[in-house]
């Protein structure tokens, strides 16, 4: 907690995040679906902690249950984005040459375009559901970590166990993935905890345009779509999947800088 006190309490946050999506369905006191239309947009109460949305509907157990597919979105989407991003950047930066610059022109040309609005083209292509949006947040990270990885290969790709592996005759594949890869695998840790957060939000902004998870599932940014309309009835809504979202994010920016410090420090 002394060295690094960002990585703790990022860490306990997230570790409770994670424990509460998992156990959510066992824990919730309502089904996310039951509505209680008698006591709809009603304060944090005894019966109801966090108060009701405007079905009824209990925030605490949707609010529970709502960590299942923002944690899903976040970590299933960055770990697509690494999928593609890491062969790519290490292809690039290894073989260099004519091959680097074609590819890394074309992954400049992806990152052109802001990642949320590559990931609408993608869903506007295939479709609106939770896969569709895992697969749009993925392909748009892919970029960003195919560059850190490149730039780390470049670095590496002539150091002396690199040359030493190719003088004993170990093919390319293996020189890349089993001699530069645990190398540059530090960074690809801590940047991979940052861009966690923000595939979350970015999934919770498709779902709040309607082109993510679809109702009646639990999810933060629909809950704050159907929210919005109510919310000088009631502000709850609102603000219980609204704090659910941010405190996740920042969490998993306190981890990531924690992890950096650290990482960086050995």
């Amino acid at each position: 907690m002394r060295r690094s006190p960002a990585l703790a309490v990022g860490g306990a946050i997230l570790a409770l995040v994670l424990v509460l999506g998992l156990v959510a369905p066992w824990i919730t006191p309502y089904p996310t679906t039951e509505q209680h239309m008698l006591e709809r947009l009603k304060a944090p109460g005894t019966r109801f902690v966090l108060g009701t949305d405007q079905y009824g509907r209990d925030l605490l157990s949707r609010t529970l249950v709502g960590a299942r597919p923002a944690l899903v979105l976040g970590l299933g989407a960055v770990a697509l984005g690494l999928a593609l991003g890491v062969p790519i950047g290490l292809l690039a930066g290894y073989v260099g040459g004519r091959l680097d610059d074609l590819v890394m022109r074309l992954m400049d040309a992806m990152l052109a375009f802001p990642s949320l609005l590559l990931a609408l083209l993608i869903i506007t292509a295939l479709g609106a559901s939770l896969s569709h949006a895992l697969l749009a947040i993925g392909v748009a990270n892919a970029p960003g970590v195919a560059r850190i990885v490149r730039s780390a290969t470049l670095a590496l790709r002539e150091a002396e166990f690199v040359l030493a592996a190719r003088a004993r005759g170990e093919r390319h594949v293996y020189v890349m993935f089993g001699e530069i890869f645990p190398n540059v695998l530090a960074p690809v840790i801590v940047e991979s905890t940052v861009r966690v957060g923000f595939a979350i939000l970015a999934g919770a902004s498709l779902s709040f345009l309607g082109l993510g998870v679809q109702p009646p599932t639990s999810d933060w940014g629909l809950m704050i779509r159907e929210a919005r309309h109510y919310v000088f009835l009631s502000p709850w809504p609102l603000l219980v999947p609204g704090a659910a979202l941010a405190v996740t994010i920042v969490a998993f920016n306190l981890f990531g800088d924690g992890l950096r410090d650290r990482l960086g420090a050995t």
